[in-house]
């Protein structure tokens, strides 16, 4: 009943949001309505397919390489992908590994009877985070074969904290990324876990592998090193202004904001008025190789930008955490990002492999960046240790996969 009562207090305050003009609560809002009907018109034919949700983009690249693994093996087999966060949605929602790409209707009794009820998947695949109780409630009353993809735990999450075990009874099975996370569930009676990995690094891998190029990074370097930072908050921003103003002749920067809305690239333009600055999305205007700092504007292009640096900066270390810090390791160059990152493994086993640096401010930014530049060792070793690290870590995908198909359920 509180669960109930959260959940609706919740869509009730990202209604109130939409209607005081956030942009992301009227997009949550406005692709939800009507869409249950539009679900339930669909002709689904033999039911017989497999359901991915993510919460975001994030967890959306995380899944990714399961869903293209699964239509390279089986190319007639039918994906649902749903989303919570317009984030995801907004981006992916013409994506062409799926068949259909939908937000997930708000999780409540009515919603999940009736979504299951229409699409009747035979495998529901949620992604690292997602504990929607009415879906999962209402995947068990159906027998619907669920797994839980990538996915890290911690002592102090609430499910063992509370002893609200509910949501990971359902889970048909567990596909976790390391040796803690599957203790933490056979302390709690859970052994139906399994040591896969983390599907991000086969994600990353591929997108370097790929070898895809962007002309417009290519010509705002113009033979100058790069310092591209990605996924930038404020307070990152705040901490790049200042090595910016101190920085050498052979440095030029790019900058990859975690929100592009117009608001916050009016917000960079004033933080760099000084400087001559280029966007991404008007890369073809004459002048481009002349510019000191490039504002990558548009979603999709930093995994491939990284690419060109020789040091990477990931932003939101000075907020709720640290984003994807092994799409720019792949590359073999070292990587820097804030004092938040105690979550997340990768950032940790990078640390200590001393292939990334954290910083606490602007100083220390300046100090690692004058490091990594005059100790030619430092910044060889770093690099390599970030690319090993990358590479010994990849096939998690196909340890999932095989799982699976030894179960007849892709």
């Amino acid at each position: 009943m509180l669960y109930r009562l959260g959940t609706l207090l919740y869509i009730t305050a990202i209604k109130l949001a939409a209607v005081f003009g956030n942009a992301k609560a009227k997009l949550w809002v406005n692709g939800r309505k009507g869409l249950l009907q539009e679900i339930e018109a669909i002709d689904w034919g033999n039911h017989e397919y497999i359901w991915v949700h993510c919460a975001s983009l994030g967890e959306f690249e995380q899944g990714r390489p399961l869903i293209e693994k699964i239509k390279h093996e089986n190319p007639s087999q039918k994906i649902l992908l749903t989303f919570f966060s317009p984030s995801g949605y907004e981006v992916r929602k013409n994506y062409s590994g799926a068949n259909y790409v939908f937000y997930l209707p708000a999780d409540l009794q009515d919603n999940a009877a009736r979504f299951i009820a229409a699409v009747k998947p035979k495998t529901a695949l949620f992604i690292k985070y997602e504990f929607w109780e009415s879906y999962l409630s209402a995947l068990q009353s159906t027998s619907t074969p669920t797994f839980l993809v990538s996915a890290i735990f911690r002592a102090n999450q609430y499910f063992f904290k509370y002893k609200r075990l509910m949501p990971l009874r359902v889970f048909s099975y567990f596909f976790v990324q390391n040796q803690q996370s599957k203790s933490i569930l056979h302390l709690h009676g859970f052994k139906n876990a399994e040591i896969t990995g983390d599907t991000r690094f086969d994600r990353v891998h591929d997108v370097a592998q790929s070898l895809s190029k962007l002309a417009v990074v290519e010509e705002f370097a113009n033979g100058n090193k790069l310092f591209i930072a990605g996924s930038t908050w404020p307070e990152d921003e705040k901490n790049l202004a200042r090595l910016i103003a101190t920085t050498p002749v052979g440095y030029k920067f790019v900058i990859a904001p975690h929100d592009v809305n117009p608001t916050r690239i009016a917000e960079l333009k004033t933080l760099f008025s000084n400087y001559n600055l280029a966007l991404y999305t008007q890369g073809k205007t004459e002048g481009l190789a002349d510019a000191q700092i490039l504002i990558i504007d548009t979603i999709g292009v930093l995994s491939t930008a990284y690419r060109y640096a020789q040091i990477s900066y990931v932003g939101g270390g000075f907020n709720s955490g640290i984003h994807n810090v092994l799409e720019a390791a792949v590359y073999g160059h070292p990587v820097i990002f804030g004092p938040k990152h105690q979550k997340f493994a990768e950032a940790h086993d990078l640390l200590k492999l001393h292939a990334a640096f954290s910083i606490a401010n602007a100083d220390d930014l300046q100090h690692i960046f004058n490091n990594l530049n005059t100790d030619s060792r430092l910044y060889i070793l770093a690099g390599s240790a970030s690319r090993k690290y990358v590479l010994e870590n990849t096939g998690a995908t196909d340890k999932i996969y095989n799982h699976l198909k030894a179960q007849g359920l892709v």
